[in-house]
């Protein structure tokens, strides 16, 4: 990984995190009490379901996209809101298929800026900042990321069970936005959300309140106000579906369940390249 004398903010362990939390559901040790708490709550009430299915059907969504665009040409990633290593990152895949593949990882948890410096000591095409996405023109602007990405050439911007914990006064539609007038034609959005369509809503409730302290409360949203956040991308088959309904033949088949939607667009027209 290149030098970055980015220094970590200050680790909040009196909250939980979504990027632990998910760690905890994972199987990971990268986790304090308060998430395993939190996370305790979710399996609680919803066992498996929320704990594993849900993260798993997810991951192996986010596995399949990369595969799917790398071979499609895409050489450069950019992933928002990356949680912490597990097995089959993004940079893992994109340099499976293009070996020089320049990979960005995004997370506003400092956890994942010291863990992603040890994965990647000595991997000099892929880092890992710290910023938030709802200022997403301190990303676009960071030097980490512009040493990496030429925005002058198709990329892909991964937006992986993100947006949920991005309430609507942050405006995700506006979020994607910023990152689409940057991109060229010919980039891609990969992009899974929870939702209200399917789950019982008790149980939706139940998450809902297990997140309610956490550094980033979660929101479900309908279908029709997740699909308008692909706006000026065109979506390629099977559009958006499921995630395990999702090109599997792209990768490994997870678990299936009926409660998010995922996606891949594609850029045919593009802002102003940076």
């Amino acid at each position: 990984m290149r030098p970055n004398a980015q220094q970590p903010p200050p680790l909040d362990s009196s909250r939980p995190s979504p990027a632990r939390m998910y760690d905890f559901f994972l199987g990971g040790k990268d986790n304090y009490e308060v998430d395993r708490q939190a996370g305790a709550q979710v399996k609680a009430a919803l066992g498996e379901v929320m704990s594993h299915d849900i993260v798993w059907e997810n991951r192996r969504f986010l596995q399949r996209a990369v595969h799917f665009m790398a071979e499609a040409g895409i050489d450069q990633f950019v992933d928002l809101g990356t949680g912490l290593p597990t097995q089959g990152n993004v940079h893992e895949i994109a340099q499976e298929v293009h070996p020089d593949a320049r990979v960005v990882y995004v997370d506003n948890d400092p956890i994942v800026l010291a863990h992603g410096r040890a994965l990647l000591a000595t991997n000099d095409t892929t880092t890992v900042i710290t910023a938030d996405v709802r200022e997403p023109g301190t990303i676009l602007e960071h030097p980490d990321l512009r040493n990496l990405i030429d925005f002058s050439r198709p990329v892909a911007v991964l937006s992986v069970a993100l947006f949920h914990f991005i309430g609507d006064a942050a405006d995700p539609a506006g979020i994607v936005r910023a990152f689409r007038d940057r991109m060229h034609p010919g980039s891609h959005l990969a992009l899974s959300h929870l939702t209200v369509d399917g789950p019982p809503a008790d149980e939706v409730a139940q998450v809902v309140d297990a997140y309610k302290d956490a550094t980033s409360p979660i929101v479900f949203r309908p279908r029709d106000r997740i699909e308008p956040l692909f706006d000026g991308f065109d979506l390629v088959d099977p559009g958006l579906v499921r995630p395990w309904q999702w090109r599997p033949g792209y990768g490994p088949a997870g678990p299936r369940t009926e409660w998010l939607y995922a996606g891949v667009g594609r850029l045919t027209s593009g802002g102003v390249p940076g």
